[in-house]
């Protein structure tokens, strides 16, 4: 069960951190400014739609964070998120290997081309048409069959 006393206080943290009025944060989220007056002043409890607009309009605020004070806000700091891209490269490194058939690895590009012949054992010996690779960050490639 969330803790409306602490929950508040974080409330006010993220207030703080973007520099917002109650009135101009239930704008953003897109609530009432009385439901955000009626939550900061502990007559009513915060819904979960309340809390998954929070997290969708504001990426900084983690989850566990709002909800019971675990975890960071804001979620991450420049370094972790360097750290973070650093490895989602060298991944994406050694998966490009898969595609490649001289084994260095190729430019993560839209509609890249690649040769297709054994890279996957197709038990209906149907041709692929293209393989699609989604990121977290909502980017994709394309890879298709010469």
């Amino acid at each position: 069960m969330v803790n409306t006393d602490e929950f508040i206080k974080r409330l006010e943290i993220i207030l703080d951190y973007y520099s917002l009025t109650a009135s101009s944060f239930a704008d953003k989220i897109n609530v009432q400014r009385s439901s955000l007056s009626h939550l900061l002043s502990g007559r009513n409890k915060p819904s979960l739609d309340f809390i998954l607009k929070i997290i969708e309009v504001f990426p900084d605020v983690d989850l566990y964070w709002i909800l019971n004070g675990k975890g960071n806000f804001p979620k991450s700091t420049d370094s972790e998120k360097n750290h973070h891209l650093e490895n989602a490269i060298s991944s994406s490194e050694k998966q490009s290997d898969l595609f490649s058939n001289s084994g260095e690895p190729q430019n993560n590009t839209k509609n890249e081309e690649f040769s297709s012949e054994s890279l996957f054992k197709n038990p209906n010996n149907s041709a692929i048409e293209k393989i699609v690779v989604l990121y977290k960050d909502g980017t994709f490639s394309e890879f298709k069959p010469r």
